[in-house]
């Protein structure tokens, strides 16, 4: 169902691609856009039992695709260092696919909040409780259920390790 990767020497082992997802910031969702264009936005997350999550907006574009087709990629990189000497870049990142949905459930949506605000704000206990309690009626949840991953790096950055 999913490609292997062409260039096999290059592949990341899972371990580092979930390394990879919880210390990197931002990632790029990409959905079924309007009219059938992709539609990828850049957003904060976090990376957790292999899933990702994300809040935003309870409408907008990113979730007109999710209700349209459920099935996403999501890309992290983590390393992106041009050698312009060498004619390249040393680069290493993740994609995932999977399949996305709104969690419904109040329960559901404060534990990703808390798993979130764990990520982002790690010693602020107490403001992240009056800040969950404050947009939790206004915030949509996306959950993304992991389906394949793989991770990749530059030739250069596998012949270091």
């Amino acid at each position: 169902m999913f490609r292997e990767m062409r260039r096999s020497k290059q592949v990341l082992a899972e371990e580092l691609c979930i390394d990879i997802l919880n210390k990197a910031t931002a990632g790029v969702l990409a959905v079924s856009g309007d009219d059938d264009y992709p539609y990828a936005v850049p957003l904060s997350y976090v990376y957790r039992d292999n899933r990702i999550y994300f809040h935003g907006a309870k409408t907008g574009h990113k979730l007109d695709g999710i209700m349209r087709n459920e099935k996403v990629s999501f890309c992290v990189i983590e390393k992106d260092d041009v050698v312009p000497e060498e004619y390249t870049t040393y680069f290493r990142s993740v994609i995932v696919f999977g399949k996305a949905r709104v969690l419904e459930s109040e329960e559901d949506k404060r534990i990703a909040l808390e798993v979130l605000a764990d990520k982002y704000s790690p010693n602020h206990k107490e403001g992240t409780i009056k800040e969950i309690e404050k947009s939790l009626a206004h915030t949509a949840i996306v959950e993304i259920s992991i389906e394949h991953m793989s991770g990749k790096e530059s030739i250069e950055l596998t012949k270091m390790r």
